[in-house]
């Protein structure tokens, strides 16, 4: 089993995170802004038009974010490098496709972190399991990432990080 890309490389994105999103105007966002609707900042290369000003202008929101590699895999991978701009009708399949991997790769970054600690053959092995399950062979759809082993064992992240938490560096 080979992991995911869990890094974000905009580069290979087509800035799915600036239009999947809701935004409410507050501390984090400096504007209103639906989900499936391009911010207005952004540009039609897909880069942020004031990308180098953003915690300026109250976009800390977008600072603070990563995909963990979510939205470069739905571009490359799911779609094979198509984009929204391409073809508009694909555009609220992609957000959708970004919302559901997203906590995937969030997920398998915790357990990534996880396989490094010093834990007991059963909790590695329990690791291994989840890795294994949020990663499906040779995903061709976002509904592979949808079928019912895939969301169990997203849902089981949490329960088994509570259980390696003695584990972690500083604790007792």
């Amino acid at each position: 089993m080979t992991l995911p890309e869990l890094t974000e490389d905009c580069s290979r994105c087509a800035a799915l995170c600036c239009v999947a999103y809701p935004f409410e105007a507050h501390e984090d966002f400096g504007l209103l802004k639906a989900a499936d609707a391009p911010c207005p900042n952004l540009a039609p290369d897909f880069h942020c038009s004031i990308h180098s000003d953003l915690d300026a202008c109250g976009f800390g929101g977008c600072v603070a974010y990563s995909c963990a590699g979510a939205g470069q895999r739905v571009i490359q991978e799911l779609f094979e490098g198509e984009t929204w701009h391409d073809d508009p009708d694909l555009l609220t399949h992609m957000t959708y496709a970004l919302r559901v991997l997203r906590p995937i790769h969030e997920a398998l970054l915790v357990l990534q972190e996880a396989a490094a600690l010093p834990l007991p053959k059963d909790l590695r092995n329990r690791c291994s399991e989840l890795t294994a399950a949020l990663c499906p062979g040779t995903p061709s759809s976002i509904w592979d990432f949808e079928e019912d082993a895939v969301q169990a064992a997203l849902a089981a992240v949490p329960e088994f990080v509570e259980t390696i938490a003695p584990f972690a560096p500083g604790q007792p």
